[in-house]
């Protein structure tokens, strides 16, 4: 008897969570009580079904933990460490590896190997993805898109105290966004990652 009182204190305890905050029962919560109570006396299995609402709240969640101060600061020591893996490889148009890389090439690249994050190859295309946001709001890891000439394009990723590093025709390395060529050709940023 002390056994199973003991059980169903746990169960409770489990079901209701531990926090001192009151939360107003929803018919889903009763049903989903009622399932995990179901599957433990049937000994079966219960796997939560989430909501299109759940999913949406749990992916501003994750954005919220990517921009945290630790997040912020593993996101620049993947960065630096791509940097410091292509620093010295020289500009290539239309060039995607060690022997040479254009500046849409190094940004997929930086995308893919460091965050599993797949985007398309060219700028054109580049620009399209994410949300738009103000250069006055950028965070490391956005990126940053120059109108360069009648139909060229140029991008870079937004590393933080107004720098940002590309591939350029000097080769791979960090410029100042307010560099005036640069700040002069500034076209949009986008966030990707939120």
């Amino acid at each position: 008897m002390i056994k199973s009182s003991i059980f169903i204190l746990s169960l409770g305890l489990i079901l209701n969570g531990c926090g001192t905050t009151t939360k107003q029962v929803s018919s889903d919560s009763i049903i989903k009580s009622n399932a995990i109570k179901h599957s433990l006396k049937n000994n079966t299995t219960y796997e939560p079904i989430i909501t299109p609402e759940e999913y949406k709240k749990m992916l501003g969640e994750q954005r919220r933990i990517l921009v945290s101060p630790s997040s912020t600061i593993l996101m620049n020591r993947s960065l630096m460490d791509f940097y410091n893996e292509w620093k010295d490889v020289k500009y290539t148009y239309g060039g995607n590896s060690k022997k040479g890389i254009d500046c849409s090439a190094f940004t997929q690249r930086i995308y893919k190997e460091k965050f599993d994050v797949n985007i398309p190859r060219t700028t054109t295309t580049q620009v399209k993805l994410g949300k738009h946001i103000k250069k006055s709001d950028l965070e490391m890891g956005d990126l940053v898109f120059f109108r360069t000439g009648k139909f060229d394009k140029h991008v870079g990723i937004y590393m933080g105290n107004g720098d940002f590093m590309h591939a350029s025709i000097k080769g791979v390395k960090f410029t100042k966004l307010d560099k005036p060529y640069y700040k002069k050709k500034y076209w949009t940023s986008r966030r990707i990652i939120y």
